[in-house]
């Protein structure tokens, strides 16, 4: 039998495999299993079926009832799954506006989430008279970028509670990324001061040499930030100064975030 570590073949994981499918057999109409139950469903012992359980227990994804030593879903999976609704929910509402927004400014506009200390791109459009960036990001939905050097990371960042941002910060590495990267901790912290009062952030080269980009926050029927949009300009493409570009594209990108909000429930 396989080691509960094993990886069964190149870029595949056994053990992660073997985890998820023990998550996945609760449901609606099973949502309390018991060892007997979970080793059925992934074809284990219940002696490598307990280890995998008691793993995800301790990490939060499973949790034991004291008295019947059954398991259920833990926090941590049911914010996952919440997480996943919520994220499919905003790229559905948020779609056409952005695509909206790319063809009004003929640039590349992206929505992004915050996950630690990386923003995770969930929405990329472009219009068809978008020209190229000369830098090579290579950015796609899927893509992870540093929170702190990013238009959408400074806004996600901006409106978190003080204490998750301070855990976050002390998290960070502010490695230089562009000639303009704030790599200073209370730098930063005075510029996320500053996007909370006015609601936008610029990136002024500091992700990349010639790349600019102003950002903005969704937000959701409770008012919090669940996400970030922002559209995206290089220099080779809009050679002018970063006030220029503010003030070409804050309105435009303003109403866009304003529209999936409102689409998202807030007032």
């Amino acid at each position: 039998m396989a080691d509960i570590g094993s990886t069964s073949s190149a870029g595949f994981s056994q053990s992660l495999e073997r985890g998820l499918t023990i998550l996945s057999s609760f449901s609606e109409a099973r949502p309390v299993l018991g060892i007997a139950d979970l080793s059925r469903a992934v074809s284990l012992n219940k002696s490598t079926t307990y280890r995998y359980v008691a793993t995800l227990a301790r990490l939060g994804y499973l949790q034991q009832d004291p008295e019947t030593k059954k398991y259920s879903l833990g926090p941590r999976a049911v914010d996952l799954g919440f997480a996943a609704i919520n994220a499919l929910e905003i790229n559905r509402v948020a779609a056409p506006y952005l695509q909206a927004l790319s063809d009004e400014t003929g640039y590349t506009v992206s929505m992004a989430v915050l996950d630690g200390t990386d923003i995770v791109y969930v929405e990329r459009r472009r219009s068809g008279r978008a020209a190229p960036f000369a830098v090579g990001l290579n950015l796609h939905v899927g893509s992870r970028l540093p929170a702190y050097c990013t238009s959408m990371g400074k806004v996600l960042l901006a409106y978190q509670e003080p204490g998750v941002l301070r855990g976050l910060l002390d998290r960070t590495d502010f490695a230089r990324r562009g000639p303009r990267t704030l790599t200073n901790r209370e730098q930063l912290t005075a510029a996320l001061a500053r996007i909370r009062q006015c609601g936008v952030a610029v990136n002024d080269e500091e992700l990349a040499s010639g790349l600019r980009s102003v950002a903005a926050p969704v937000r959701d029927r409770t008012g919090q930030v669940v996400a970030a949009v922002n559209v995206a300009v290089h220099l080779t493409v809009w050679s002018t100064t970063a006030d220029s570009v503010v003030a070409r594209l804050e309105k435009p990108l303003r109403h866009a975030v304003t529209d999936i909000s409102a689409r998202l429930g807030y007032r």
